[in-house]
């Protein structure tokens, strides 16, 4: 078919894209404001972009329209309609669908899916997984809402090849919330192939408000944490409890539940109901865990230390996201030690602490982290791993929708202190960042500064800078170019 997706450059609209065009669709799509990398693995894939979105591109007549969740029946100030594709496709009741759906019926029907939900290290946890699976020769199918360095794009249908039929992973004993044994028997995925998905809580569309991860289906579901976030369709915590109760109830018996044992949260979710397999990490008492440093550390299986992880990677909560891949992955036949084996070549993702350049010493890195609880944990890994005395000058715009809102502005300092410096590009909020900030102490020569645009914000920085800093830019879009305006700038220091 052909179909034609209405915010293609989304990272897992984007995704979309590359499967529905290697599965042999004619795929087009539109967008606007597009920015790296999505923009340019479409490219590369040669799929069309349209830049907007206006009424005239009812001429491609597509097969089907596949709506992004960006889209929505917003009216601009002079009372015109902000996407007026969708308004046209509307009035002339042509076909329409989320993404979600329509992957659900066209992808994965028939496969075996492995789905990583979770607030924080989703895109993460995903790519460490399939990279787990496909160095075991499984070939993964996967969707993930980053680019994955080991594979180089964000999404691929797999070649097919299934799990092992007779894995002794499913014979382990696993606890139900009350503490119950659930059976582990069953015929789990000897005959579906794999296909391994971010699955992101966020709402479908704006016709379908349920989370995306619902429409998935998971007979393997991570659920690796949960805390409060997306204030613009969510009310509090418990509202985001009862999105991944509704994903607990998708997964059947003979399917397998992920939990990280550390989190109360996702405690609350199961006793709302599981009638799945329950495997749990991170907790002392739990079927996985972890001793030592997160660059090297020893995994427990069941108590018993049964492989080692030694790897680039930093932080307590990557330490935590291995561990949520190696229990997935024992689910469908993997042995922890080839787990582990795997992990030491796992490369990372785009802009999960991506070194762009060094100049005079002084190394920029791009960061996808924007909940204060990412914020936190990336500079808590990257402090970990550097030598006493060594700086890093934290570099952030509070620009998803949360932050926007100014929903945890209050936690910004707590998020921050690990960073000598901080700057924050406070365009578009309609809160004082520099309020926020203020336990750190906000100004010239104070730890924390402010800035009303990008080229302020650059020179900001680069007055501060000293070779052996570690500058991190984190934001959760293309941030102004501001990693290569730094490196630009420090080359003419």
């Amino acid at each position: 078919m052909h179909i034609h997706i209405l915010g293609i450059c989304g990272t897992f609209m984007g995704g979309l894209a590359a499967l529905a065009r290697e599965a042999g669709h004619k795929v087009t799509g539109c967008d606007a404001g597009v920015y790296p990398p999505m923009s340019d693995q479409l490219r590369a894939l040669g799929i069309e972009l349209i830049e907007g979105f206006g009424a005239d591109q009812l001429a491609l007549a597509p097969d089907m329209f596949v709506v992004g969740n960006v889209v929505s029946r917003a009216r601009l100030g002079d009372g015109s309609p902000k996407f007026p594709l969708m308004e046209a496709i509307l009035d002339a009741g042509l076909p329409y669908t989320s993404g979600p759906q329509w992957l659900a019926e066209h992808v994965l029907q028939g496969r075996h899916v492995l789905a990583v939900a979770g607030t924080h290290g989703k895109t993460t946890t995903t790519s460490m997984l399939a990279w787990i699976l496909e160095q075991a020769g499984l070939k993964p199918g996967f969707l993930i809402g980053g680019v994955p360095l080991n594979f180089g794009v964000s999404a691929r249908l797999g070649t097919g090849a299934t799990a092992p039929q007779d894995s002794t992973a499913r014979t382990s004993a696993a606890q139900a919330p009350g503490g119950k044994p659930r059976s582990a028997a069953g015929g789990r995925s000897g005959s579906h192939p794999l296909f391994v998905i971010e699955a992101d809580e966020y709402d479908t569309a704006f016709f379908d408000k349920r989370s995306k991860f619902v429409h998935y289906r998971p007979r393997t579901a991570v659920l690796n944490n949960l805390e409060f976030d997306h204030a613009d369709i969510f009310d509090d915590l418990a509202a985001i409890e009862r999105q991944f109760h509704h994903l607990v109830r998708t997964v059947p018996a003979s399917g397998r539940v992920v939990v990280n044992g550390l989190e109360e949260s996702l405690a609350r979710v199961l006793h709302m109901g599981c009638w799945s397999s329950v495997s749990s990490f991170g907790a002392a008492v739990s079927d996985f865990g972890a001793a030592g440093e997160p660059q090297a550390f020893d995994v427990l299986h069941q108590g018993r230390t049964v492989a080692r992880v030694e790897w680039s990677l930093t932080g307590t909560h990557n330490q935590l996201n291995a561990l949520a891949a190696i229990a997935a992955a024992h689910d469908v036949g993997v042995p922890v030690e080839q787990s582990a084996l795997a992990l030491a070549s796992f490369q990372n993702v785009k802009r999960r602490m991506e070194l762009r350049g060094t100049v005079r010493g002084i190394s920029v890195y791009d960061d996808f982290a924007h909940h204060p609880t990412a914020l936190r944990t990336t500079l808590d890994g990257l402090r970990r791993s550097l030598a006493p005395g060594a700086r890093i000058l934290a570099v952030f715009e509070p620009r998803s929708n949360t932050m926007k809102l100014g929903a945890m502005k209050s936690q910004l300092p707590w998020a921050l202190e690990p960073a000598d410096l901080a700057f924050c590009h406070t365009a578009g909020l309609d809160w004082d960042a520099a309020a926020a900030l203020a336990p750190l102490g906000v100004g010239p020569g104070h730890r924390a500064q402010t800035a009303p645009d990008i080229d302020t914000l650059v020179s900001q920085v680069l007055l501060a800078a000293q070779p052996g800093d570690q500058i991190v830019c984190m934001s959760n879009g293309g941030f102004g170019g501001v990693h290569q305006r730094l490196l630009a700038g420090l080359s003419k220091i």
